[in-house]
């Protein structure tokens, strides 16, 4: 186990701009994320012309195969969890000002589909629904009951979100009469799909390469995210963000992904701007302290769903934050962790 000493993750510092940041500040609400229009360039003018260009019918051969490889370097190695972080903190937060408010559909409608992002299903789902429910009984993404250690309760829970998590996001919109959200997704959902189907026509490996397999890709990691973020998960206080959720911290994700890894604090206050997080878990350590909330060391998301899918709780213990000796020892430690992973019964 750790104790918490100094926390490295990015805050806001004030820096002096050039006249291009400055250009940019015009345009959008907070200062703090211009960081975001950067990454944003880059996408559009290194990774998107890419993947038109393996539409172009004098692309082929060996051309052809070289630019695609890039293309699946670019879009999954080098901006995909930038992006799809950048996504959430611009779907909580309007990016744009309201007067350039067209601006804001530019991430889920035009680059959004070339990470298999359908277009406004992210928002509708994790704004709409998630953060309604908070992973309790109607939350379409629940991990409640299922055996959150367990590769096979995964697969079942990527499998449903996959092949059913569209229509049933649709159906929950419709029962509670929210007709704007269930037609943003069906919207979303067909017109992608139509996408896809038009421009098979022009170069169907194109469409393969270029939506359809960041798309798989994209859901199966949402899901693994989504299943680690609250896998420790207690049965007395399911609702309770302290103990539903996890935090990860003093990590390279947390630099590359805008501090996703807080997740406890974004359940508590969805709104937090993401500079700010690192404040909130200092400034609530009794709040965590007595809720034995979860809170990992230099682990990401990712790592943290290998180390459950091995049943590796040593590795997690050793991850583990012992905020102000709450854990009296290791063994307790590993037995909480093994305790909030179990599987809900159905009632």
């Amino acid at each position: 186990m750790r104790k918490l000493t100094e926390i490295s993750d990015p805050v806001f510092k004030p820096v002096s701009y050039n006249s291009f940041d400055k250009f940019w500040l015009k345009f959008i609400q907070d200062e703090r994320d211009l960081p975001f229009v950067y990454l944003t360039l880059k996408i559009t003018f290194i990774m998107i012309p890419l993947g038109i260009l393996l539409f172009m019918p004098f692309i082929q051969g060996w051309l052809w195969w070289l630019i695609a490889a890039l293309y699946f370097i670019y879009n999954n190695f080098v901006f995909k969890g930038p992006f799809g972080l950048m996504l959430h903190c611009t779907s909580h937060r309007t990016w744009f000002k309201k007067e350039y408010n067209w601006a804001n559909y530019y991430l889920p409608w035009i680059v959004g589909p070339f990470f298999g992002q359908t277009p406004d299903t992210y928002a509708s789902h994790h704004l709409g629904m998630h953060h309604r429910e908070n992973n309790l009984e109607d939350d379409l993404s629940s991990t409640m009951h299922y055996q959150r250690d367990s590769l096979r309760d995964f697969s079942l829970y990527f499998i449903n979100f996959f092949f059913l998590g569209a229509i049933t996001l649709s159906i929950y919109f419709h029962r509670l009469n929210q007709k704007k959200l269930r037609n943003r997704v069906v919207r979303g959902e067909i017109i992608f799909l139509l996408i896809c189907i038009g421009l098979a026509f022009i170069n169907w490996q194109a469409v393969l390469w270029v939506f359809i397999l960041p798309f798989f890709l994209s859901r199966l990691i949402m899901m693994m995210g989504n299943w680690a973020q609250h896998s420790f998960l207690d049965r007395e206080d399911p609702g309770n963000s302290y103990k539903n959720s996890i935090t990860c911290i003093n990590t390279k994700y947390n630099h590359k992904c805008w501090n996703d890894g807080y997740h406890i604090s974004h359940h508590i206050k969805p709104r937090l701007h993401w500079t700010l997080h690192p404040d909130h878990l200092k400034s609530n350590l009794k709040e965590y302290e007595v809720n034995k909330a979860i809170v990992f060391e230099e682990l990401d998301f990712l790592r943290v769903w290998l180390f459950l899918m091995s049943k590796n709780y040593k590795k997690l213990a050793d991850h583990l934050v012992n905020i102000n000796g709450m854990y009296q020892s290791e063994k307790e430690a590993i037995a909480i962790l093994k305790n909030r992973t179990q599987k809900f019964n159905v009632i």
